[in-house]
C-alpha cells in the first residue's frame, strides 16, 4: 500500500492540489511533461475572481457570493452545472485569501471584467501578471520542499504520463500511472491520482479534440503553450471516463497581432483588464461595434462580423493605470504609443470622424445618450483626440480556453461514462475538468477554478488515501485510528498536518500510527519529513541546486546581435550573455517570448516578469559569458 498521492501537471491547479495534499498530511509525487512548471497558468493576465473577500470589503465593493454565483450561472447558459458553480463561487474568497495568507501574495487591486456585475478580479501591485505571480509563488515553495523534505515531496519533470493503470479486478478503480521519461523509458507509479493536465486549445495533433469537436475554429491561432494537447482528457476517456461539452471552446476576442508576423499561430493575449479599465475596440472604419465588456464569445462574434483590422485603444488615463501591461506589450512590439491624430491616420479615417466617435462615447458614459450596444460600465474617461498618450494594438480572436473536459462531481471525483459513479482513486481539476464554466467562462475564473478545484481534489484524494491506509489494518482498528486522525486534522485550520505511518507494520496488517501535528499551525508552517513515499522506478527526481558561476568570457553587443534567430538565439540580461537556443522549448512563456529579443538586450522585459534568481535556478547552463567591459548586475 502506497502512502503518497500522484499529481500529474505542474500548472496552478496541480500545484494547488499538491500544496493542499501536503497541508492535509499526504506525501506527493508531482509529474509534468515539460521541463518547467507553470503551464498556461503563468500566462493569465487579468487576475483571480473572489466574492466577498477582505480586499473587496476594505474597498467597500458591494459584492456578494450570490451575485457571483448568478453571474457565473448566466455566463454558463444552458450548460450550467449549479453544483459545480456553487463550489467555485462559494469558495472563491477562501481561495483568494489562501493565496494571500499562505503564499504572502498581494492581491489587493480589484477590477471589473466582462460579464461581472461587480469588480471582483484581484491582482497585485507588484507589476507582474497575476497568473505568473501566483503560479510562481506556489511553484517555488513546492520546489523548495522537494529539496528540504524529499521524503514527502518528489518532482519528476519531462515525465509524460501516457496511461492510467486500473485495478485488474475492478474496472472503476485507478491504482496508478504509466509515464515516459525524457529518455523514452516507460515507468510506473502506484497510488491515487490527481490529474491536472490542462486543456486542449493547442491540440493540433493527429488525435486533435479541436478538429473533432470544433473544426470551424481549428484554424485559429492560440494563446496556449504547445503542451495544451488534451492528454488528460484522452487518457480518462480511454479508461472509461466521460467527456462533456467538448465543443465548448472559448475564443478570446483580443489576441495580439504582431505586425512583423501577423500569421503566427502562437499569439500573446491582450489582457481583459485592458478593456476592463476602459479600452475601446475600433473596427477598420474607426468605429465602435460592440459592448467591449460583453462576454468573450459575444465580443469575438461581433469582431467576426465587422470590418478589420480591429484595434484595441487605451487612452492616457487607462495607459497610466495599466503601465506594466503597456510596457510589456510595447517591449514585444505588440503595442504602440501614439497621438489621437496619428491613430486617425493609421486607421485611415479623418480626425473629425474619430473625434465624433470619442465624443459620442463620452456622452454615452455621462448618461446623455444610450449606448447602441448596451454597455453599462465606463472607466478612465474622457476619450480625447488631443490625448498624446494612446496605446494601440491590433487584435484578433484566438483559441484560449476549453470549457469542455472530463465529467467530475463537486468533490473533483472523475465520473465513469457508463455508471456515472466516481472512479476509485481518480480526481481532476483545472481546465481538464469539464462543466465548471458551462458554455462560457467568465474572465478571472480560470485561475479561480485552478485554485478552488485543485484544493478540492487535494482534500478528496487525501481523504481517500487515509481511508485506504486505515483499512489495511483491519476493521477492528480502523475506527480507533480514524478517531485519532480526527483529533488532529481540522479542515478549518490552514496549518500543516503531518501523519507518521509505520509502513512496514501497516502493510502487514498490524501496525499503529502516530499522528504528529507540526509545532506551528500557522499558514506558513513547513511540512516536516516524517513519512517515506515509495520511490519511482527510475531515478529522475529533481536534483538539488547547482553551484552557479558566471563565465569570464566576454562578448560585444555586436557579437550578440549576430545570434538573432530561433536556431541560434542569444540574449543579454543584466550584462550576462545567454545562449538560450536549447532553453526555448522549456520556457513557460513560449518560444516567441524569448525569440522576440534574439540578439538584443532583454533586461527591461526580464525585470518586469522575473526575479534574478530564476537564471541560476532554471537556466544556469545558458549563461555563456558577460558583456565586454561590464560587471554582471545579477542580484542573487
Amino acid at each position: 500500500m502506497t502512502d503518497h498521492v500522484i499529481v500529474v501537471g505542474g500548472g496552478l491547479s496541480g500545484l494547488s492540489a499538491a500544496h493542499q495534499l501536503l497541508i492535509n498530511g499526504a506525501n506527493i509525487i508531482v509529474l509534468d511533461k515539460q521541463g518547467f512548471f507553470g503551464g498556461n497558468s503563468t500566462k493569465a493576465t487579468s487576475g483571480i475572481n473572489g466574492a466577498l473577500t477582505r480586499t473587496q470589503i476594505d474597498l467597500k465593493i458591494q459584492d456578494s457570493v450570490q451575485q457571483f454565483y448568478d453571474d457565473t450561472l448566466r455566463s454558463a447558459r444552458d450548460l450550467a452545472r449549479p453544483d459545480l458553480i456553487r463550489v467555485l463561487t462559494y469558495n472563491s474568497a477562501a481561495a483568494v485569501e489562501w493565496l494571500q495568507d499562505v503564499f504572502k501574495l498581494d492581491l489587493t487591486l480589484v477590477s471589473r471584467l466582462g460579464g461581472h456585475s461587480q469588480p471582483r478580479t484581484h491582482r497585485g501591485h507588484d507589476a507582474k501578471f497575476p497568473g505568473m505571480a501566483i503560479t510562481y509563488a506556489l511553484m517555488e515553495k513546492l520546489e523548495d520542499y522537494a529539496e528540504t523534505i524529499p521524503d514527502r515531496v518528489q518532482i519528476l519533470k519531462k515525465a509524460r504520463v501516457t496511461k492510467l493503470i486500473k485495478d485488474p479486478a475492478d474496472d472503476s478503480k485507478i491504482v496508478g500511472v504509466e509515464y515516459e521519461n525524457e529518455n523514452g523509458e516507460t515507468n510506473k507509479l502506484y497510488g491515487p491520482v490527481v490529474l491536472a493536465t490542462g486543456g486542449y486549445a493547442a491540440d493540433f495533433t493527429d488525435s486533435s479534440l479541436l478538429k473533432k469537436y470544433r473544426p470551424e475554429v481549428y484554424g485559429l491561432a492560440t494563446t496556449n503553450g504547445t503542451h495544451a494537447t488534451g492528454d488528460g482528457q484522452k487518457m480518462i476517456m480511454q479508461a472509461g471516463g466521460h467527456g462533456i461539452d467538448l465543443d465548448k471552446v472559448q475564443v478570446h476576442p483580443t489576441g495580439l497581432v504582431d505586425p512583423k508576423d501577423p500569421g503566427n499561430k502562437w499569439k500573446f493575449l491582450a489582457a481583459e483588464a485592458l478593456r476592463g479599465e476602459g479600452g475601446l475596440l475600433l473596427n477598420g472604419n474607426g468605429e465602435r461595434f460592440c459592448d467591449e465588456l460583453g462576454h468573450r464569445d459575444y465580443v469575438s462574434g461581433e469582431i467576426f462580423k465587422t470590418k478589420g483590422p480591429i484595434r484595441l485603444v487605451l487612452n492616457g488615463k487607462a495607459s497610466d493605470v495599466l503601465d506594466f501591461h503597456t510596457k510589456h506589450y510595447s517591449g514585444r512590439g505588440l503595442m504602440r504609443k501614439m497621438t489621437g491624430r496619428e491613430l486617425a491616420k493609421e486607421i485611415g479615417c479623418t480626425e473629425d470622424k474619430l473625434r465624433k466617435v470619442f465624443d459620442d462615447y463620452n456622452a454615452i458614459a455621462a448618461g446623455k445618450k444610450k449606448d447602441p450596444y448596451g454597455k453599462k460600465y465606463f472607466h478612465n474617461l474622457p476619450f480625447d483626440i488631443n490625448d498624446n498618450n494612446f496605446h494601440v494594438s491590433l487584435v484578433t480572436p484566438v483559441l484560449h480556453f476549453t470549457m469542455g473536459g472530463v465529467e467530475i462531481d463537486d468533490k473533483a471525483q472523475v465520473l465513469h461514462a457508463q455508471s456515472k459513479q466516481p472512479f476509485d482513486g481518480l480526481y481532476a481539476c483545472g481546465e481538464l475538468a469539464g462543466g465548471v464554466h458551462g458554455a462560457n467562462r467568465l474572465g478571472g475564473s480560470s485561475l479561480l477554478g485552478c485554485v478552488v478545484y485543485g484544493r478540492v481534489a487535494g482534500d478528496s484524494a487525501s481523504q481517500y488515501l487515509f481511508q485506504k491506509l486505515l483499512k489495511v489494518g483491519g476493521a477492528s482498528s480502523a475506527g480507533k485510528r480514524l478517531g485519532m486522525i480526527s483529533l488532529h486534522i481540522d479542515p478549518a485550520n490552514p496549518g500543516q498536518v503531518v501523519v507518521n505511518w509505520d509502513s512496514n507494520a501497516v502493510s502487514n496488517g498490524g501496525g499503529e500510527f502516530v499522528p504528529t501535528v507540526l509545532p506551528s499551525a500557522s499558514p506558513s508552517a513547513t511540512p516536516t519529513a516524517t513519512s517515506t513515499a515509495a520511490k519511482p522506478e527510475s531515478a529522475e527526481k529533481i536534483s538539488g541546486p547547482k553551484k552557479f558561476s558566471i563565465p569570464t568570457k566576454e562578448f560585444t553587443p555586436e557579437e550578440v546581435s549576430k545570434h538573432n534567430k530561433k536556431t541560434d538565439c542569444w540574449v543579454i540580461v543584466k550584462n550576462l550573455v545567454m545562449d538560450v537556443t536549447n532553453f526555448l522549448e522549456d520556457h513557460p512563456g513560449g518560444v516567441n517570448a524569448i525569440v522576440n529579443f534574439a540578439g538584443r538586450d532583454a533586461t527591461t522585459e526580464f525585470e518586469m516578469l522575473h526575479e534574478d534568481r530564476v537564471i541560476p535556478k532554471y537556466a544556469p547552463e545558458s549563461v555563456i559569458g558577460r558583456v565586454k567591459g561590464t560587471n554582471p548586475a545579477l542580484e542573487l
